[in-house]
């Protein structure tokens, strides 16, 4: 597995790249979020830190999402910053996961790991699948891992096709945070469940030229998420 390393402080690449080729991974580095976008295509996974000279992470995490390319490699957002707000926009411009400095590398370790096997489980699960589902003006292609309104492309991070994928493929049946966070992110999140919510709210957007099918995606109070119903 190749890793990205992205951070403007010397020493925490060097800390990361010790460790992470201890536990046997590939590693390669970056100082600035100009040479990060340059280096991403590849990588099975970016650790990107916020706080960047050039670029700053923010916008390499969208900018990564937006590119076919590199937009399903995973990304772990590292920052300093303990405000919700840069939590929250990582998380809706795509970042699978977040780790607040200063962190334990064993908790790093644990998230790279899970963020890589969640990874590994969506590509064999959709290998060799063929199967597509319409509705209303959605469509979405399981066996190429993508998603169509009205015909034209939609760009959804990872995380935003296996939530609307679950939810379209079992109408009627409402899901709480907590088990949208163990079915999708594939392990018990460490922030809360908000991230739910957040990645809801921009599936929503995303969909909003189709009401039939954002508006059909209903909050159960108290509860969590289901969708209501198909539409033909």
């Amino acid at each position: 597995m190749q890793i990205l390393v992205v951070d403007d402080e010397a020493s925490i690449r060097e800390l990361l790249t010790f460790n992470l080729k201890k536990n046997g991974y590939s590693v390669e580095t970056a100082a600035d979020g100009r040479e990060a976008l340059a280096k991403a295509a590849g990588m099975d996974l970016v650790l990107l830190d916020i706080m960047l000279p050039e670029v700053d992470g923010l916008e390499v995490c969208r900018r990564l999402k937006a590119d076919p390319q590199t937009s399903g490699i995973p990304i772990i957002m590292l920052t300093a910053k303990t405000e919700e707000i840069d939590r929250v926009l990582g998380l809706e411009l795509g970042a699978d996961d977040y780790v607040v400095k200063p962190f334990s590398m064993r908790e790093l370790l644990a998230r790279v790991k899970a963020v890589l096997r969640r990874s590994a489980k969506e590509s064999q699960s959709e290998k060799g699948r063929e199967e597509t589902l319409k509705i209303g003006g959605l469509r979405l292609d399981f066996s190429s891992y993508q998603a169509w309104l009205h015909d034209e492309p939609i760009a959804l991070t990872p995380k935003e096709y296996e939530l609307l994928k679950l939810l379209v493929t079992n109408p009627g049946r409402a899901f709480s945070r907590d088990e949208l966070l163990e079915r999708i992110w594939g392990y018990e999140y460490y922030g809360d469940t908000r991230t739910v919510d957040v990645h809801i709210r921009h599936l929503r957007a995303k969909l909003k030229g189709a009401p039939a099918v954002s508006d059909a995606i209903e909050t159960v109070r108290g509860i969590g998420y289901r969708f209501a119903r198909r539409t033909a």
